[in-house]
């Protein structure tokens, strides 16, 4: 039995990575593919969208979780896996731990991403400084009219938690 769990994930890795490899193929954007694999099946996969879609967001990751909360009809992917050609970027990386997806499978590092010019360590440099000395200026206004909507959030019966 533990060999057929292993070559299941094999194949859902396989998906991603050919997914990834169509999309350099076919001049879509990066190679980069994920799937979302909940009780052994295929919820959703995607390559990274970026190029076509002209939107820095639809990483492969992040276009998997939204066609996966669609399929599913929830916010939570709780009880899901996901299974990348490359290690998530910090965007990703915080999409599936906002989507509560379980476990995490990848292929290439973030090293093999930063080798062939997608390098993420300026953003995680970037967070570790304090707002005043990152790069892109963080200027805070407003906070006094803003507050008011936190406190109705706290109050309000009409939320729904995530």
């Amino acid at each position: 039995m533990e060999g057929d769990i292993e070559m299941r994930h094999e194949d859902f890795m396989q998906m991603a990575i050919d997914l990834s490899e169509y999309n350099v193929q076919q001049g879509l954007g990066g190679p980069f593919g994920a799937v979302v694999v909940k009780d052994g099946m295929v919820i959703a996969r995607s390559a990274n969208k970026v190029v076509p879609t002209n939107d820095p967001t639809a990483h492969a990751e992040v276009s998997a979780i939204r066609l996966a909360c669609q399929e599913l009809g929830t916010f939570s992917l709780e009880g899901c896996e996901i299974y990348t050609s490359c290690e998530p970027c910090p965007m990703c990386l915080g999409a599936i731990y906002w989507s509560r997806i379980s476990k995490v499978y990848y292929a290439n590092t973030k090293a093999d991403a930063a080798a062939i010019g997608f390098d993420d360590h300026f953003i995680y440099d970037e967070l570790e400084l304090p707002m005043e000395q990152r790069k892109m200026r963080f200027v805070q206004i407003m906070r006094d009219k803003a507050q008011p909507v936190f406190k109705l959030w706290e109050t309000t019966e009409k939320k729904t938690e995530y």
